[in-house]
């Protein structure tokens, strides 16, 4: 059997691996959001960024990518991602199902976020939010340039999400 990945954020660009297969996929019962302080990659612990993680939401979706992974890799691939992904715990791994715009549905290694975690901050307005991804920096780079690319590559997939959108916007227009 396949493993594949869901991504969202950073995995839509940068999944740190070659896909075998990567199709555009909808997980029902989630949604994306800037709702993980990044003390890592993308702000410290002094001065904290935001990722995008997905918070579970029952009458929500999100569309993102699903990811083959070529058999002879699975074993690297997943050790890469948890440790890229896990490196904090704020994030669950998950196998999760995903329906596949081609009709199939799969099971994803899917990362979503533990929302009684530290790092979680659901609920935080745009303009907050806004406020700290264009002042914060970690060692993957600029918060700024996490949400630009991944906004980006949303707009190359055909992917709408007009909270990235207005963020993005108005990230431009602080940096400026």
């Amino acid at each position: 059997m396949t493993m594949w990945v869901f991504g969202y954020g950073s995995l839509l660009w940068n999944p740190g691996f070659d896909p075998v297969e990567s199709v555009l996929a909808r997980l029902p019962g989630y949604h994306r959001s800037f709702c993980m302080w990044s003390i890592h990659h993308r702000g410290s612990v002094e001065k904290p960024g935001l990722v995008l993680a997905l918070d579970e939401v029952e009458a929500l979706q999100c569309n993102g990518l699903a990811l083959a992974v070529h058999p002879d890799e699975e074993s690297r691939v997943l050790a890469e991602l948890r440790e890229r992904e896990l490196v904090s715990s704020a994030y669950l791994e998950k196998r999760l199902l995903v329906d596949l715009t081609d009709g199939r549905r799969v099971e994803a290694v899917t990362y979503v976020i533990d929302p009684v975690h530290v790092q979680y901050c659901g609920g935080m307005a745009l303009e907050q939010q806004a406020q700290v991804i264009a002042n914060a920096h970690g060692g993957r780079g600029p918060n700024a340039e996490y949400l630009y690319n991944t906004a980006a590559h949303l707009h190359e997939l055909g992917i709408r999400d007009p909270d990235l959108d207005w963020l993005s916007d108005r990230v431009r227009e602080i940096r400026a």
